[in-house]
């Protein structure tokens, strides 16, 4: 989360017209994340998220992602679920951008991940993910590997070798090799794609709800998983905790079980992922309009889990047999 867009109080009061939540207390701004503007609305009726969607957001994908929440939350998924104004709708117009308030779930993400945060992680995806089947709706993803190259190819390489000298060309053999040896024909569904700690609330030592369906698509599942292994399972000094993505993976497999073809590409899969944080971090880290309220996630973090993806060798490096 992110604000970029400035709300005036005049424009939210006739935003807020709309709606049948009685008097707003206030609307304060969340610095976190990278991709939309986001806000703290507190009303008579209770907590909300105002959000407007800018950059990556495709304004006509927004029903998507809007019914999507709507589909998981009747399906059992505990997630925020768009509120309607009083003539049915959910997304609108404030400040020249497309906008929605959604409800507002309890509990906090996990500052500091522990094994134990992992098997309930990995039960909540797999969850999503039998729930997603029957969505009707379909989205391609965007950020995988046919978009890759050309994400790449919008970054500065001034830019890319000041992170790293060489990152360039490590990122140029790897996708290479991920337009030949990618997966064509595993398991595929609904995935959130973007299913880091900051996503996942917990509360009394349970996983409370997924938050931030925004990179929502169909793709393969296990790609899902990949995602979450890099995002849930790597230590603060880089070291991969074996542990976590075992719990992780049982979490997951006690609702899901995997198929041998999904553990199969699971080295490529989590190699993969590494590569579609690493460009749009890299991406991000020299775009971001200048006065913007957000916060920047470092690429460099990605070219270190990178690396480590194209070291394994073996299943077990996963907790995988």
């Amino acid at each position: 989360m992110a604000v970029y867009t400035e709300v005036s109080d005049e424009d939210l009061k006739a935003f807020a017209a709309a709606y049948d939540f009685g008097e707003i207390v206030s609307c304060k701004g969340i610095a976190e994340g990278v991709e939309n503007s986001n806000y703290m609305l507190q009303t008579a009726a209770g907590p909300f998220i105002l959000t407007l969607y800018e950059r990556r957001v495709d304004p006509k994908e927004l029903p998507f992602f809007l019914g999507l929440m709507e589909h998981l939350a009747r399906s059992g998924v505990q997630c925020p679920v768009p509120l309607k104004g009083r003539d049915g709708e959910a997304l609108r117009t404030l400040c020249g951008r497309p906008a929605a308030i959604i409800s507002f779930l309890k509990g906090m993400w996990p500052r500091r991940i522990s094994v134990d945060h992992c098997a309930p992680l990995g039960a909540a995806l797999a969850g999503l993910h039998q729930a997603g089947m029957s969505y009707g709706m379909k989205r391609a993803n965007s950020l995988s590997v046919a978009g890759w190259r050309d994400l790449y190819a919008r970054i500065v390489p001034d830019a890319i070798e000041g992170v790293e000298k060489g990152l360039g060309r490590l990122i140029n053999d790897d996708l290479e090799i991920f337009a030949n040896k990618w997966p064509t024909n595993l398991p595929s569904g609904v995935i959130h794609a973007d299913l880091f700690p900051d996503n996942v609330f917990f509360l009394d030592g349970k996983c409370s709800g997924l938050i931030d369906f925004y990179f929502a698509c169909n793709d393969f599942l296990a790609y899902d998983i990949a995602i979450c292994l890099n995002a849930w399972c790597f230590e603060q000094d880089g070291a991969f905790n074996i542990t976590k993505a075992s719990r992780l993976l049982a979490g997951y497999e006690s609702v899901r079980p995997l198929t041998q073809a999904e553990k199969d590409a699971m080295p490529i899969l989590a190699r993969g992922a590494a590569m579609r944080f690493l460009l749009t971090r890299l991406y991000d880290w020299v775009n971001t309009p200048p006065g913007a309220l957000v916060k920047f996630k470092d690429p460099r973090e990605y070219v270190q889990k990178l690396k480590f993806h194209r070291s394994v060798t073996d299943l077990s490096a996963y907790g995988l047999s």
